[in-house]
């Protein structure tokens, strides 16, 4: 019988004293967690969460590889993260990220790249399924931007505001000038990591992943009361198990039913089996 492991991360802040005064304070991230946690367990799976000041790149990296060690061609894994997105300027070349940027999870120490959670998932068997969900800002585009992009009218209706300190209270997006304020002290330490990264790129090749994230590059993914705006949409459609379609459907269903201000982004990496792709999600 195949073996699902799930790993939860929820931030409801981060370290100030690693963000230069910063603590990126939300409400519903470690709600999140607790509810995929509970999602997962009753699906089958054996769960780890990694709450606010556990949610560090050290622990995050450590409960992957032990995922990693453990699960083989056949098996499943689950894994979820609820808190602050960003990005860092990308200087590896334009063949690695077409937006010049890497999307980061900001976790409680520093952030984490996209690169490196890729990196960690190469360590899988190739045969072992991932599903990832991520509740969070992928573009860390400025409020300014978005507001470009995204009508006050429709910032207003999703956010109930269109002022840009108050949409960043709202939504799942470190702060812009944070984000350079971060970027401009450690750039060093990014632009060797990210040559590390891409020189180990393609040496190994890795499982096929499915992504479900909160919402569109150009757009925000919205805090919430309990939960984040996509983890409360996603449970409605889970339903306890109600829901029986596949993957792609369940992001359809999610993204029919959550406004066109944060629109569910579906994404693979590596190449998914079809019958990953068609099963029902959360499948052990």
């Amino acid at each position: 019988m195949p073996t699902g492991l799930s790993l939860h991360i929820g931030l409801n802040k981060v370290d100030p004293a690693r963000y230069d005064g910063w603590d990126g304070r939300l409400l519903a991230c470690e709600n999140d967690a607790r509810d995929m946690a509970e999602l997962a367990r009753r699906a089958g799976f054996g769960d780890t969460t990694l709450m606010t000041p556990d949610g560090t790149v050290d622990n995050v990296t450590a409960e992957l590889r032990k995922a990693a060690a453990r699960l083989t061609d056949g098996d499943i894994f689950l894994f979820t993260y609820s808190g602050h997105g960003g990005q860092v300027p990308d200087r590896t070349g334009p063949d690695d990220e077409p937006d010049d940027f890497d999307e980061t999870l900001v976790l409680f120490d520093r952030q984490f790249l996209d690169d490196e959670l890729h990196e960690e998932l190469r360590r899988f068997d190739e045969g072992v399924r991932i599903l990832a969900l991520l509740d969070c800002c992928h573009s860390g585009s400025a409020v300014e931007s978005v507001q470009g992009v995204i009508s006050p009218m429709a910032m207003e209706a999703h956010f109930q505001t269109s002022d840009p300190q108050q949409l960043e209270a709202a939504s799942r997006l470190m702060p812009v000038v944070r984000q350079q304020q971060i970027y401009d002290r450690d750039q060093g330490f990014f632009d060797e990591l990210q040559r590390t990264l891409k020189n180990r790129d393609g040496q190994k090749p890795g499982p096929g992943v499915v992504l479900i994230s909160a919402c569109q590059d150009n757009q925000l993914a919205s805090d919430g009361p309990v939960n984040g705006a996509f983890t409360e949409t996603l449970l409605r459609v889970w339903d306890r198990g109600a829901f029986r379609g596949g993957h792609r459907a369940f992001h359809r269903t999610i993204q029919g039913r959550m406004p066109a201000t944060q629109s569910p982004n579906f994404y693979t990496t590596g190449a998914p089996a079809a019958g990953f792709l068609r099963q029902r999600p959360f499948t052990v």
